[in-house]
């Protein structure tokens, strides 16, 4: 209900508004971490957008709001249940990226890499304290949904604002 039109858009946006870049060349090592990246960040980023879907859904709930939104969604609980899933997939995916990152970068201050890495290891502790909070202690609710959007928004800095404050902020390039 949101990733195609959101998937659509954003595809628009880069083959008509983006201007045209020549790809750089990488080792594999660097290709991989790059794909594993962004495979974490798209899981982690349908996980935030199930947890806002999720905040809507349990609002309506408790406001006896039966609306087309609301009757448009799976259950609640199954709603929840996918969001697990996939904090669970992302994190994996986030714990990848990481150890690659360990493995095949070779100078993290030198590239500009360190304040990236250390928002996504804050990202990657987010997502595993709600994992191994709902593991323990059954954590649901506004709480999963709060530590998602917590997690999603630190890692969006991570991959996105470091770059936007190096490039345009510090006018640098990496």
């Amino acid at each position: 209900m949101i990733v195609f039109p959101l998937s659509a858009l954003l595809l628009g946006v880069d083959v008509f508004a983006a201007p045209a870049t020549a790809p750089q060349p990488m080792e594999w090592q660097i290709k991989l971490h790059v794909s594993i990246a962004l495979l974490a960040f798209g899981v982690l980023s349908i996980a935030a957008a199930l947890a806002i879907l999720l905040a809507l859904q349990e609002r309506a709930l408790r406001h006896r709001q039966f609306g087309a939104l609301l009757h448009a969604l799976p259950p609640l609980t199954l709603t929840e249940a996918l969001l697990f899933r996939l904090i669970a997939a992302g994190f994996v995916l986030l714990s990848l990226t990481l150890l690659s990152g360990i493995l095949f970068v070779d100078n993290l201050f030198a590239q500009h890499l360190a304040h990236k890495t250390l928002l996504s290891i804050a990202a990657w502790l987010v997502f595993g304290v709600l994992l191994w909070g709902r593991w323990r202690h059954g954590w649901r609710g506004r709480r999963a949904v709060n530590l998602t959007l917590a997690g999603m928004a630190i890692l969006l800095l991570a991959f996105f604002g470091s770059k936007f404050v190096l490039e345009v902020v510090l006018h640098r390039t990496a």
